[in-house]
């Protein structure tokens, strides 16, 4: 009888836990926050600054070039100029011995063989008298050959002068655009970056503090070896300086300033913006990704607007936005829109 009432306990016990259990509520599992629309209104005017300064950048390295074709087309119009002088001095020498004898010849005056075996007196006479013609014969056909020559070559030296002095000018208005272009540039980048500066002075507390993440501080040991693992510890040790468009070397710098400085400090050079590193190197799948590669992120080939390095498990580092450091953070923290990635060396 007590062996029934226990097990009948354990049966009520068992239904009443039951009941328990199922009336209990299941905690909520937490879902992630996502970034305000402060925030992400901030990004999207930190990536139009972004490819409004490699546009900026870009046109500068564009006028540069054009300068140098400047300075080219107005060495080769120098040097053709020069050796049109030296030609026409060489065409001045011959010319006197060319018309001496071509007027002697249009007088009556014979320079061949038969008319010194006409003229001669004696055989002795008539051989020092060919002798002589043959010199006389000799120095008239090289002095034809320089006298042509050398009209060729200032005819030459001339054209060569006149397209130098067309690719100069030119060069010349090429620039002169560009110099136009870049001043619209620079008006555009400048109101855009006054708007940027509000923008994140207008950031609550914790939109700055979502914007720059969990601060990072660890210490990267198997970065790779050779140029790529050098330039990773190049870009780490930069960590903390301060972001700002234009800036490419310590302690300021911009997305392709520090990645253009960090490979040049490991002895590589690549181009200064962000869309133009994107056409060097080898494509690499995300999922192979090495230390030293670098992340691009943008709509697309023509609209990046960001540049990372990547460090290993799921890392990078880079100069971000205007009023974060450059910090390491994780891969996710570059951009919604990564478009692909490139291997440098290797």
């Amino acid at each position: 009888m007590k062996s029934q009432k226990v097990k009948r306990g354990t049966v009520i016990a068992a239904a009443m836990l039951a009941v328990v259990s199922v009336s209990v509520p299941v905690p909520a599992v937490a879902q992630p926050t996502t970034e305000s629309e402060a925030v992400t209104k901030y990004k999207e005017l930190n990536a139009q600054a972004a490819q409004l300064n490699d546009d900026f950048l870009k046109a500068n390295e564009d006028k540069a070039a054009r300068q140098a074709d400047i300075d080219k087309a107005n060495a080769d119009m120098a040097a053709a100029n020069q050796e049109k002088v030296a030609a026409q001095g060489v065409e001045d020498q011959f010319r006197g011995q060319v018309d001496l004898l071509s007027t002697a010849a249009f007088h009556g005056a014979r320079f061949d063989k038969f008319s010194a075996l006409l003229t001669g007196t004696s055989p002795e006479d008539f051989l020092a008298r060919s002798s002589a013609l043959d010199v006389l014969a000799t120095d008239n056909n090289n002095a034809l050959k320089q006298l042509s020559g050398a009209v060729k070559k200032a005819s030459d030296a001339e054209h060569g002068a006149s397209d130098a002095a067309k690719r100069a000018t030119e060069a010349r208005d090429a620039a002169q655009k560009l110099a136009d272009d870049i001043t619209a540039k620079r008006k555009e980048l400048d109101n855009q970056i006054k708007q940027l500066e509000s923008s994140f002075k207008n950031l609550s507390a914790a939109d700055k503090k979502a914007l720059e993440g969990e601060k990072d501080n660890g210490v990267y040991l198997n970065v790779g070896t050779g140029a790529a693992g050098k330039a990773v510890q190049m870009a780490l040790s930069r960590r903390g300086d301060t972001y700002r468009l234009g800036g490419s070397k310590p302690p300021i710098f911009d997305c392709s300033g520090l990645t253009m400085w960090a490979y040049g400090q490991a002895g590589v050079k690549i181009p200064r913006t962000s869309r133009e590193q994107f056409t060097v190197g080898k494509p690499v799948a995300k999922a192979d990704l090495e230390p030293g590669d670098l992340l691009f992120f943008g709509s697309s080939a023509s609209r990046i607007h960001h540049v990372a390095m990547y460090i290993g498990n799921g890392m990078i580092v880079h100069a971000s936005d205007y009023g974060i450091p450059v910090l390491s953070a994780p891969i996710e923290k570059g951009g919604k829109d990564f478009f692909g990635a490139k291997r440098i060396v290797g």
